[in-house]
């Protein structure tokens, strides 16, 4: 094996372990605070009520991923219009739960949770997961 193909593989073998624990901290944390700050996305949680908003899934240990999706869909199906940072949000939670790329979150593909939140309810546990994770 010459030189060339061996720092090749030593690459290659970086690359994968940097990618197998990106879990896009930062990213989250900047568009979840934008989102906390704009009103337009907030309104009450009422477990009855069909309105123009649900309640969100806050999730159980574990499983925060595959609820940040859930919730994140459902919050672009109940916005009337596309809101490009929610958007954006859910495509990244579902490239880190498609893809297993974020270890201390994936671990379950199945959003389990005992309790539903309002819009700012569900962005503040978003916030606080990513916060740790950020520690």
């Amino acid at each position: 094996m010459n030189a060339s193909m061996l720092s090749y593989i030593l690459l290659s073998c970086l690359l994968l372990s940097v990618q197998a624990e990106y879990c896009g901290v930062q990213e989250i944390i900047r568009y979840t605070e934008r989102l906390l700050d704009d009103s337009s996305v907030s309104c009450p949680c009422r477990q009855t009520a069909v309105s123009s908003c649900s309640c969100l899934p806050i999730p159980e240990r574990g499983h925060e991923l595959a609820c940040f999706v859930n919730g994140t869909k459902l919050l672009l199906e109940n916005n009337n219009s596309s809101h490009p940072v929610i958007t954006r949000l859910y495509w990244t939670f579902q490239a880190l739960l498609d893809r297993n790329l974020c270890k201390r979150l994936a671990h379950g593909d199945e959003c389990q949770y005992e309790t539903k939140g309002n819009v700012t309810e569900f962005l503040k546990t978003i916030l606080t997961t990513y916060q740790e994770i950020n520690k």
